[in-house]
């Protein structure tokens, strides 16, 4: 980690948390979920490619593992397989440790905290019962508010929108987050709960890393939300 590596700047009054391997542990399932859907419709695809997408949109993931040609003409169906099999693997999410923590403490710095997910609403209601963040968080989005997913920038622009619009910064677990922050004109923060590297989160434009939420609470200080 390299907490104090670059001037924070200015405090921002918006921090946008996204939710998959963010605040809660879900990367790996989902990347399970996905081998599951590929291999039903005729595809094996090691399980490491998929988890270097995990982050990416369902509505870009099978393209960008199978090419445009297969996603034609299998892609609808690995997505509605891949919903099923998350969902029987749900049970097993559990929020990350001080997940829950980190939103009360960028609410005790007066910042206005959105919680951004591309997920269903049945996902997300999920993930906000386990982190009983209902009467915490100013809001959240769900994939009724995205045209695209990660990583073009309309899920960073919808939360920003929720939040009341002006200035924010994202945290985020991959490179994905960061992408689409960067399209969004936001910077971002990010902890390797999502399992990539902080090499490869830096590349992307990641401005602060952390190894876990825990360690990112400790050193919120040196970054734009302390």
């Amino acid at each position: 980690m390299r907490e104090g590596e670059r001037d924070a700047g200015p405090l921002v009054p918006h921090a946008i948390l996204d939710v998959d391997g963010t605040l809660v542990d879900t990367n790996y399932q989902h990347a399970i979920a996905w081998y599951r859907a590929f291999r039903q419709h005729g595809r094996t695809l090691p399980i490491w490619r998929i988890h270097r997408h995990i982050g990416m949109g369902g509505d870009q993931l099978v393209a960008a593992l199978a090419g445009e040609q297969w996603d034609d003409e299998h892609g609808d169906d690995v997505r509605t397989a891949e919903k099923a099999l998350y969902m029987a693997l749900i049970e097993e999410v559990e929020p990350l440790d001080g997940a829950r923590g980190l939103i009360e403490d960028l609410k005790e710095r007066g910042h206005t905290v959105v919680l951004a997910s591309s997920a269903k609403e049945n996902e997300v209601d999920h993930y906000l019962d386990l982190l009983d963040a209902r009467d915490l968080a100013d809001g959240w989005t769900t994939s009724a508010d995205v045209d695209a997913t990660k990583p073009e920038p309309d899920l960073v622009k919808a939360a920003i929108e929720k939040a009341g619009g002006g200035d924010a910064v994202m945290v985020g677990d991959t490179t994905w987050d960061v992408e689409a922050a960067k399209r969004a004109g936001v910077e971002t923060i990010t902890v390797l709960t999502g399992g990539f590297s902080e090499a490869e989160l830096r590349d992307a434009g990641a401005g602060w890393t952390f190894e876990s939420i825990q360690a990112l609470r400790e050193g919120l200080a040196d970054t734009p939300l302390g």
